[in-house]
């Protein structure tokens, strides 16, 4: 009998005592994650009724693996354009909560006694809610469509993307061990540097790519493509020095704006389980319930500052963001728990060996109690609510509710403010490629030119050479590209006030370009004659080639906005294909080419023929086919008549040949609502605009703005001074200051308030 490795037998042990408990969590309606924790401490040291896992040292391996694909799926489903579209009232709703939990947390566990590191790593782990507790718990209560979810769902988002930072924060403090500000400004600054390079770098190669190899790929090449990517940036960023974890988020969230993304992420879904899966039962076996019992009070405080201190900073925030009262406790109260993030934190803390044991089972032990609280927290908002109204001063509602809808009121953007944001996007974008490039030529390519020609001169002369052509392009972005809006123009035609400000901001980037050009000189040349003649020989070459590094520079910066706006470009090209399609194909057919056959479909639930007769819908006379059944739940109706209808989850038998079904299947797959496949909920929105030079809507009625047809929205309200119009008729005039509130699409709003 051969023999079998450790390993495989500790595997097989997981899996099942895994799937059993996640049988019965799932039907006391649990959370899963808390099933697999309680099977690896039935499978853990601690335990020695049940058998135990022996090679530990692999499957700490296989949960570390479990980290990366479980950061990797988070990144898929994140997209940076979804961050963007968080709005502020979640962001500072978010940072507020995020700062607070994290410095009480770590204050708390100074006060408990716990190390510096023990206590950073405690506020770490406190700082993120979990996304699927919440998701689940609002689907359960059926709250899930208010409005105060919407800023649940952004407060997810931008947390999920903290607290990979912070995650990046503490490996570098645990590992140097330092804690100057001057340190940890340059972490940051180190971090959001080499993040915009993936992103934009990873924008601007992968779709390509992905577009050239689409005719080799299928789901197992994808799946290994995807892996294969996955694991190469993760072995970038540790050599870079951050985290694995940032790695496999940082791909995930550049595959996220591919059309690939929902493919990737159903392929990638059953590895992410396995693998997420021997993570959390790995996290379970480290739970010592003697240690628990030992430290039951840290998991009493911890517990109770999860409860209380995120609900009352969650709330602070949403108040100081301009959501009223009502909505901000009930956003407080819906984010009182401990997400999945802080086993990770803690199984970070623990594999950099600078927290203590007790760490994973007080995060353990707070997270089970927060997880079984929160539908409760969530269900009796409202009722909490209502005590506070109770209790608080007349004068103190009044005065939030003030806040509330002052804070709500909406300036117009200036025309300085747009130009001077373009500039800083014209600036940091390109500035940070630039530094990307000298960073390539000073560690990569001046060694390899020295090793190899062996002549140092001759070596930075080529260096130089080489990185300032690569990089011309975008120095001449960073000194010459102007903003290409209408507000610049407007600015730039007002002579009398404007013109000396904007050439101020001229000259300032190109003396950055310069200086920029200088310090590079001055890396590879100390001597300050050669900077003196390379910065005007670069600067001349880029005034003579100006014409040709400008359509340089707009075909990389076209292939860019047409790699990150990909998704919503294949969804068009998809729709108008269809559309010609229904419109153009004959409804005739070949009787050579007849051949029938019988098809099993199923009606969809928003489809726009449900509840209508077979008589009325007139399928037969209009495409040729014929249904033989209609089998609804258990009944089966056998050719039916011209009064059955159809409804919801109805399975037709169609009988049709090729020809036929190629026409009637567009039409059968008609939905009530065909935007659904064209935006997201994300992109309808309730937006105020202010009535002025930019939209052009003074004197204007409601009917004759166009408003309706421009947004495929509708005016649901003006605030004119201290008037506010509810509803009003088509007839209203638009007069200057005027508030718009406008239900829209998102992006055609963006468009009319930038007319």
């Amino acid at each position: 009998m051969g023999h079998l490795p450790k390993l495989i037998e500790d595997l097989a042990l997981i899996l099942i005592v895994g799937a059993i408990t996640t049988l019965l969590f799932r039907r006391i309606k649990q959370p899963l994650v808390l099933g697999y924790i309680i099977a690896g401490f039935l499978v853990g040291p601690h335990l020695s009724l049940t058998p135990t896992v022996v090679d530990t040292t692999n499957v700490k391996t296989l949960a570390e693996i479990g980290v990366i694909f479980l950061l990797f799926s988070l990144g898929l489903e994140f997209s940076f354009k979804k961050l963007v579209r968080v709005g502020g009232s979640a962001s500072i709703t978010a940072f507020v909560e995020i700062i607070f939990i994290t410095v009480t947390g770590y204050f708390v566990g100074q006060w408990m006694g716990w190390s510096t590191i023990d206590s950073l790593f405690l506020g770490g782990m406190l700082a993120s809610s979990s996304t699927t507790i919440i998701i689940k718990a609002f689907d359960e209560l059926g709250v899930k469509t208010k409005h105060y979810a919407r800023v649940v769902f952004g407060v997810l988002v931008v947390e999920d993307i903290v607290v990979i930072l912070l995650m990046v924060l503490l490996s570098t403090v645990a590992v140097t061990q330092q804690f100057e500000g001057s340190e940890m400004l340059f972490t940051v600054g180190k971090l959001l540097f080499f993040l915009l390079l993936w992103f934009i770098a990873g924008i601007f190669l992968l779709p390509t790519f992905l577009r050239i190899v689409k005719p080799l790929l299928d789901e197992e090449t994808l799946l290994i493509l995807s892996i294969g990517l996955c694991l190469g940036m993760v072995m970038i960023a540790t050599q870079v020095g951050f985290s694995a974890e940032l790695g496999a988020f940082i791909m995930g969230s550049i595959l996220a704006e591919t059309t690939k993304a929902e493919k990737v992420e159903h392929l990638l879904k059953p590895v992410k389980d396995l693998f997420g899966a021997v993570f959390f039962v790995s996290v379970g076996m480290l739970i010592d319930p003697v240690t628990i019992m030992e430290y039951r009070w840290p998991v009493l405080w911890v517990t109770l500052l999860t409860l209380f201190g995120k609900f009352f900073s969650t709330t602070i925030g949403a108040l100081l963001s301009g959501q009223p009262l009502k909505q901000s406790v009930q956003v407080g109260m819906s984010m009182a728990q401990i997400g999945e993030f802080a086993f990770i934190v803690a199984a970070l803390g623990l594999s950099l060996g600078v927290t203590s044991d007790f760490i994973f089972p007080v995060a353990v032990g707070a997270s089970a109690i927060t997880t079984f609280t929160t539908p409760y927290m969530i269900k009796f908002s409202p009722k909490f609510y209502d005590f506070i109204v109770r209790i608080l001063p007349p004068k103190w509602l009044l005065a939030l509710n003030n806040y509330s809808s002052g804070a709500q009121n909406i300036q117009a953007e200036s025309n300085w403010k747009k130009v001077i944001k373009a500039y800083l996007n014209i600036v940091i974008t390109n500035g940070i490629i630039i530094l990307a490039i000298m960073l390539i030529s000073l560690e990569f390519l001046l060694p390899f030119l020295n090793s190899n020609t062996g002549d140092p001169m001759i070596a930075k002369i080529i260096t130089l050479l080489v990185s300032l052509a690569v990089s011309a392009p975008f120095l001449w972005a960073l000194m010459a590209k102007r903003p290409n809006n209408m507000s610049y123009k407007e600015l730039w035609l007002d002579k009398q006030y404007n013109h000396g400000p904007l050439l101020i901001l001229e000259i300032s980037r190109n003396v950055a370009g310069m200086l920029i050009i200088s310090f590079w000189v001055n890396r590879l040349f100390s001597t300050m004659g050669v900077i003196f003649i390379a910065v005007p020989v670069t600067v001349a070459v880029l005034l003579v080639f100006s014409q040709k590094m400008q359509k340089f520079y707009q075909r990389l910066e076209g292939r860019f906005i047409t790699n990150l706006n990909e998704r919503e470009r294949a969804a068009e090209e998809e729709r108008n294909s269809e559309n010609i399609l229904s419109q153009h194909f004959n409804p005739g057919s070949d009787p050579s080419s007849w051949s029938v056959h019988m098809v099993d479909m199923v009606v969809d639930q928003q489809a726009t023929y449900v509840g209508k007769t077979l008589e009325q819908l007139a399928w037969r006379e209009h495409f040729g086919i014929n249904i033989a059944y209609i089998k609804r739940g258990e009944k089966l109706i056998y050719a039916p008549g011209r009064t059955n209808k159809l409804l919801p989850f109805d399975h037709l038998g169609i009988i049709a040949s090729d020809a036929e079904m190629q026409v009637f299947k567009p039409v059968f797959d008609t939905i009530e609502e065909p935007d659904v496949a064209e935006h997201s909920i994300e992109d309808i929105i309730v937006q105020k605009i202010v009535v002025d030079e930019n939209n052009k809507l003074k004197g204007l009625t409601v009917r004759d703005s166009g408003i309706r047809e421009r947004t495929n929205g509708l005016v649901i309200g003006i605030e004119r001074k201290d008037e506010r119009i509810i509803n009003p008729n088509s007839q209203t005039v638009f007069e200057w200051g005027d508030v718009v509130w406008i239900v829209g699409e998102r992006k055609k709003i963006q468009m009319l308030n930038n007319a």
